[in-house]
């Protein structure tokens, strides 16, 4: 008998809110967080808005700013979500805990590179008209920060997370694409079932508002470029979507045995119950027409759940506002749900906060919770014209009260990238 994963703990940064119970807030309001970009002067390109975080104090997280000076927003945004996270678990209070069974395991993307001085770079290393290979190598081993270009990599927020909370169990990072931090929390939950830690902090952390973020996904015609009604540019599954809106921030839970969070007398705000991940085997970027890999991704976590559709409530959509996207997610959760799909309410929470990139999937997780213990689904907002091939009850504009003992969260990546959690309201 696999033992049970249940959620004792949760933490969020998002474009609508600097902490869970916030987020949820303004999802339910149908609140928007797309606005200009500031992080940079966006004023040239094609798309000139994002979902940013704003008015997060990060000092007030760390006992020693200073020793995060070099560390990029990916990492800050982990440490704040995580600080959240393991307060509200109130793991530390008691300790009664073993930290060798106290596990890290995040989805978290790169941090971002110093724009201007890598072009500073560039630029300084032509000679007549041509450029001089070790005239660039000179100039970035004499002007690079190493310690800054360690906090790049994607590992680290993962270890800084594991020193600052004396999490001395098993450590890693998944880099799925979209599908990240819904992957990681998938594979916490297995290592928890299968024995080997008793606490996993898992989640992600991303952002991509910088000039190659931005330029990337323009350059792969991802991004909409609604620039004069930004507010209303993120619409899922709606006729006239254009692409989607890059968002950044962090979600993160606290994954615990549950024994052990009896034991400890932790509020429990739900249970992991299915887990499913599989590849489309397609393209790099696009998904497999027929949703072939998202609907095998479905049904391996209703199997992994021993749950059938009709037990499913609430579907959180991947949900991204791309043409493509959500016309084949919706193909794939009428194939893994079967006649049940057109009775079960859909929405997608990228319309109020844009896409989190590596860091949507746990956010996302965290609104299942939430939307299991108040009875109400967040909407999907800029509903405006119904999409023939999107046909599913997609809560348009409005949250809407409903009492669910089950949801399903999909999670899609470039790559064909397919991750599907199911989580449950907690029974004992």
């Amino acid at each position: 008998m696999k033992r049970r994963v249940v959620v004792t703990g949760i933490g969020s940064l998002t474009p609508i809110g600097n902490d869970a119970e916030a987020m949820w807030k303004a999802q339910q309001e149908a609140r928007n967080g797309v606005g200009t970009i500031t992080h940079f002067d966006a004023t040239h390109f094609p798309t000139k808005f994002a979902a940013e975080v704003r008015n997060f104090d990060f000092d007030s997280c760390v006992e020693d700013p200073s020793r995060f000076s070099d560390a990029g927003r990916n990492i800050r945004y982990a440490i704040g979500a995580a600080t959240q996270a393991v307060k509200d678990s109130g793991i530390h209070d008691d300790q009664r805990f073993d930290p060798a069974r106290f596990g890290v395991y995040l989805g978290a993307g790169e941090g971002q590179q110093d724009f201007m001085q890598f072009m500073n770079l560039v630029a300084g290393s032509f000679k007549d008209g041509e450029a001089d290979l070790q005239k660039f190598t000179n100039e970035f081993i004499r002007s690079m920060n190493p310690r800054f270009e360690l906090e790049l990599e994607p590992n680290m927020p993962a270890a800084h997370l594991s020193s600052i909370f004396n999490a001395q169990g098993p450590n890693l990072n998944c880099l799925t694409a979209c599908a990240a931090s819904s992957q990681a929390i998938g594979e916490a939950s297995e290592i928890i079932r299968r024995g080997d830690a008793d606490l996993m902090l898992s989640g992600g952390a991303h952002s991509m508002i910088h000039p190659f973020g931005v330029t990337g996904f323009n350059l792969l015609t991802a991004l909409s470029e609604r620039n004069s009604s930004p507010q209303t540019a993120s619409r899922p599954f709606d006729l006239n979507r254009d692409g989607f809106v890059l968002g950044e921030g962090a979600g993160m839970l606290m994954l615990e045995e549950l024994e052990h969070a009896r034991k400890r007398g932790a509020k429990i705000y739900g249970e992991i119950r299915g887990y499913g991940s599989t590849a489309d085997a397609f393209r790099i970027t696009d998904i497999h027409p027929e949703g072939r890999g998202a609907i095998s991704c479905i049904k391996m976590a209703l199997r992994d759940a021993e749950m059938n559709p009709e037990e499913i409530g609430y579907v959180n959509a991947h949900g991204t506002s791309t043409k493509v996207n959500d016309q084949v997610e919706t193909a794939a959760i009428k194939g893994g749900l079967g006649e049940h799909a057109w009775k079960t309410p859909v929405s997608s929470i990228k319309s109020m906060m844009g896409h989190l990139i590596a860091a949507a999937g746990a956010v996302e997780a965290i609104t299942c919770l939430l939307a299991i213990r108040d009875g109400v689904l967040p909407p999907t907002i800029n509903y405006e014209t119904p999409d023939p091939d999107c046909d599913l009850d997609c809560i348009p504009n409005q949250a809407r009260q409903t009492r669910i003992k089950a949801a399903l969260s999909n999670s899609f990546g470039f790559g064909g990238q397919n991750v599907a959690l199911i989580i449950s309201e907690f029974k004992g």
